[in-house]
Formats: structure tokens, C-alpha cells, sequence
């Protein structure tokens, strides 16, 4: 599916993939799958996630399934600019967390030779594009969409339903706080609670 080896080595250019979804979905799952390829074809990596998330490790992405893989975590998008110098491959993990500064750092890697492979939520638990990642769709070269299974129909899903009572945009939660649902399953959910609400 992917490109990884250039048809023209003498001048390369990189790329950009972008693995999103819900909550439950195997974003991360995916993306240490690929990270893990390029790893076993000896390319050199790095992978980033914004110090927000330390809900498993401050040094690892970990799946919901808990395969690990070793990553930094930085503050900013503009940390990855500078730690990226010399790689193959870099993986960012989290995408949704970063200002929209990591769309142009992304390119800029691209640009310059670097295989970039993110993964995001691509909406928030109102059901909204996600921070950054709608940008970072737009500009890469391969979108994949990934679903997890509606808790409540069965169905593919793709929205993550927040359970927990907290508002703010960004909350760092596990199954305790967000369910996966379907259109179906999170439009009646949505509408009960505002209805609920008003």
C-alpha cells in the first residue's frame, strides 16, 4: 500500500501518512505496526507525542492493548523539527494534542526526504474536527480512516462518546470516560443529552 521505497533514490522526497479515527479504534496499534517495519529494514526513527499524554508511560507510546514502543515527549510541535534531524521515519502519536504548528513541521519533514506516519483523533467527543488533524489530513498523501465497534450496535464506529461528566475539549480518559459509537449510537446519545440538558 505505502511507497517505501523510492522509485528515485538519487532525490527523494518524503511523505506524509495520516492513521485516524475514534477512541478504541487501533490508531496507535497501527502506527507501531509501521514504526515497527521500518525498524526490522534497520531505517533510522524517531517518535514524538506531546507531553500531555503521560496516561500510560512518559517515555513509550502505549496501545489500549499495551504493545509498547519507545518515544519523547516534547511540549511543542517545534520540538520535533529539531530532534528529527538525520531519521528515515517519524512517527507522532496524539497529533490531536499539538497546535496546528505541527501541519507545517510535518511538511517541512516531509519535504526534506522524511517518512512521516501521525496518528490523531480525528474529532472531538462533540463530534468536531480535532485540533490540527483535519490540516494534516489535507496535506498528507495517504489518509487512513480506522473504526472501532459500537458498543451499543455493533456497528463500525467512529465517534468517541464521552461518558464522564467532564466538559473541556481535551481529557485524557480510557473506557472509563469514552465509549465508541456509531453515527446512529452517538447522534441519540447526543440528542438525549442536550435535551436532558436544556
Amino acid at each position: 500500500m505505502f511507497l517505501e521505497n523510492s522509485l528515485n533514490a538519487k532525490k527523494q522526497f518524503g511523505w506524509i501518512e495520516v492513521i485516524c479515527g475514534s477512541m478504541f479504534s487501533g490508531k496507535t496499534e497501527e502506527l507501531i505496526r509501521r514504526l515497527r517495519r521500518s525498524q526490522f529494514a534497520k531505517q533510522k526513527i524517531e517518535i514524538f507525542k506531546p507531553t500531555l499524554d503521560s496516561r500510560y508511560d512518559t517515555e513509550m507510546i502505549t496501545s489500549h492493548d499495551q504493545n509498547q514502543i519507545h518515544s519523547t515527549s516534547v511540549p511543542a510541535a517545534a520540538n520535533i523539527r529539531i530532534l528529527a534531524n538525520g531519521c528515515d521515519v517519524v512517527g507522532i502519536d496524539e497529533a490531536q494534542f499539538f497546535d496546528d504548528e505541527i501541519i507545517q513541521v510535518c511538511n517541512d519533514l516531509a519535504n526534506s526526504g522524511i517518512r512521516v506516519i501521525v496518528a490523531g483523533l480525528d474529532m472531538d467527543y462533540k463530534g468536531n474536527p480535532f485540533g490540527p488533524m483535519p490540516g494534516l489530513m489535507a496535506t498528507a498523501e495517504h489518509v487512513t480512516k480506522v473504526h472501532a465497534i459500537c458498543t451499543q450496535t455493533g456497528n463500525l464506529a467512529n465517534y468517541s462518546h464521552r461518558i464522564s461528566s467532564n466538559e473541556s475539549i481535551v481529557h485524557l480518559g480510557e473506557k472509563d470516560s469514552y465509549e465508541p459509537l456509531s453515527r446512529e449510537a452517538f447522534f441519540n446519545a447526543y440528542h438525549k443529552k442536550n435535551n436532558k440538558d436544556s
